[in-house]
């Protein structure tokens, strides 16, 4: 397992940190779940407070719109590995609530969504969140 998380990249233009990242039980359970789907993406587009579930695709599975903003990207690849990105897609009608809010992809025991790619697992992805002391 690794010793930390993985913070994502910025991808909202003009802003100077980061919005979402991964503890190391998901960063461990993505490079497992890469290894048996191959390119991963998340989408987070319903749930109005902490313990909402993102749902796990394979890339491109999941189809954003042109109004879903992409909070960040996560690299789970191992230390030297090739990379493994993950983009972290939200609804805009989602943001506009979670706006002010930093994410922490956590997993708990249970069952998630139907379609996320965790589901036979018996584990969930789960959100924490905090509010952001700065956008800028």
């Amino acid at each position: 397992m690794p010793e930390t998380g993985v913070t994502a990249t910025i991808t909202i233009p003009g802003e100077t940190i980061p919005r979402v990242e991964l503890t190391a039980v998901a960063v461990d359970l993505l490079r497992s779940l890469w290894d048996e789907h191959g390119p991963l993406m998340f989408h987070q587009s319903g749930g109005c407070c902490d313990g909402s579930s993102p749902m796990c695709f394979p890339e491109g599975e999941f189809i954003v719109s042109d109004r879903d903003v992409l909070l960040g990207r996560l690299d789970v690849a191992p230390l030297g590995g090739t990379a493994q990105p993950i983009d972290f897609w939200m609804s805009a009608e989602q943001f506009e609530y979670w706006s002010h809010t930093f994410l922490t992809v956590d997993v708990v025991p249970g069952r998630g969504g139907g379609f996320s790619v965790e589901a036979p697992r018996g584990v969930r992805f789960l959100l924490r969140s905090r509010l952001m002391e700065s956008f800028e």
